[in-house]
């Protein structure tokens, strides 16, 4: 099947709807700590969906991946568990900055060096400079730039503009400085992500040779990747479990957290400042946990966490011989969709009308950026 930018395109949007909107199920999760929480949800998203669909949609997986250089599995599952500390800051800063600007600030970063690293490591970023495609695919990237500092630019004035009392009812922990510094963090290990896709370039030849379709030879790839990304959030959330003691929660146990001292959360009682948030931005709630309705939630948030990237190794199919842009388009749909749930969950309310204007200028950018790419990738065809 020839590949069609266009298609991908469309693949990507649907990827970076899937993971802008893997937040939100885990705002109903109710009485469970947030390393419970994260964990059960990281178990679908890093492990199950990955080996499900991979091993449905792809031919004679146990074998492709059996066959793989050593090598290639090392990089891939090293550069997964980068991705993993970029997840878990990741967290910490939507607690610091809101999902909106949390997203604007982290993925402008993780697009500029997802993008461009690989290219350049490759010898290749010369050769993209010289052809018409490569130079307005490049002005699509320079456009996505654009777009996300505007965005970026528009959450710094609505925290100049807005009073400590707004600011902690659009964002409970508010903190512009501090997410700042942390979203940098977060924003440049996310892209080691992208450095692990490229790193399982062999694994998608010997599926393809295996007889698997073009639009799933990168679903492999996944299952080495997230097993990094598990190797990190899960010994960071197994220390805060025998820290928390809240590993009873999964069975139904009340949390051991509640029972803080008298006028503290429970989050102030466990004294780490440096864990990400609960995303409820709540204490843990007196009472037993709904364990139906929070697996079920965690569930949902881990498999649309996983989509983003099912449907990412789709859109990267089909863009033919500049396949590296997919990491901007991918970035530049999160942040769409990500400040579309912004403004749903009342986060810009009591934001001046300029500073709104603001934002959906920047959102219209980045869809121009998109289009632009795609029209780039077309262009060789």
């Amino acid at each position: 099947m020839p590949a069609n930018p266009l298609i991908g395109v469309f693949f990507h949007w649907l990827g970076g709807l899937a993971s802008a909107s893997f937040y939100v199920p885990f705002r109903g999760v109710r009485r469970w700590s947030w390393e419970i929480f994260w964990l059960t949800g990281g178990i679908f998203s890093w492990l199950l969906a990955p080996w499900f669909f991979a091993s449905m949609q792809t031919e004679d997986l146990v074998g492709v991946l059996t066959a793989t250089p050593p090598t290639t599995i090392f990089y891939c599952v090293l550069f997964g568990a980068m991705w993993g500390f970029g997840g878990l800051t990741y967290g910490l800063t939507m607690r610091y900055l809101g999902l909106s600007l949390g997203m604007a600030v982290v993925l402008g970063l993780t697009t500029v060096f997802g993008t461009l690293i690989p290219p350049i490591f490759a010898g290749e970023f010369g050769v993209l400079m010289s052809t018409a495609s490569g130079q307005i695919t490049m002005l699509g990237l320079a456009i996505t730039v654009l777009g996300i500092i505007v965005v970026a630019l528009a959450g710094a004035r609505k925290d100049a503009a807005l009073s400590p009392k707004q600011k902690a009812a659009a964002v409970a922990e508010f903190n512009f400085g501090k997410g700042i510094w942390v979203a940098i963090f977060s924003g440049i290990m996310s892209a080691c992500f992208a450095y692990g896709l490229a790193a399982g370039e062999p694994v998608r030849v010997l599926s393809a040779a295996a007889g698997t379709g073009p639009l799933w030879v990168g679903l492999p790839v996944l299952c080495l990747v997230m097993t990094g990304g598990l190797l990190t959030n899960g010994v960071w959330c197994t220390y805060l479990i025998v820290k928390n003691r809240s590993a009873g929660e999964w069975v139904g146990r009340v949390a051991a957290a509640e029972f803080a001292p008298a006028g503290e959360t429970a989050s102030a009682s466990r004294a780490a400042p440096v864990e990400p948030a609960q995303l409820a931005h709540e204490p843990v709630a007196p009472g037993h946990p709904p364990l139906i309705r929070n697996y079920l939630l965690c569930a949902i948030a881990g498999t649309a966490w996983y989509f983003q990237f099912f449907f990412y190794t789709m859109g990267e199919s089909q863009m033919g011989a500049y396949a590296f842009s997919s990491w901007t388009l991918h970035m530049a749909s999160i942040i769409i969709f990500g400040t579309l749930w912004g403004f749903a969950l009342r986060e810009w309310k009591g934001a001046a009308p300029q500073v709104k204007a603001m934002v959906w200028a920047g959102v219209g950018l980045l869809v121009l950026a998109t289009i632009v790419i795609g029209y780039g990738n077309q262009v060789t065809h």
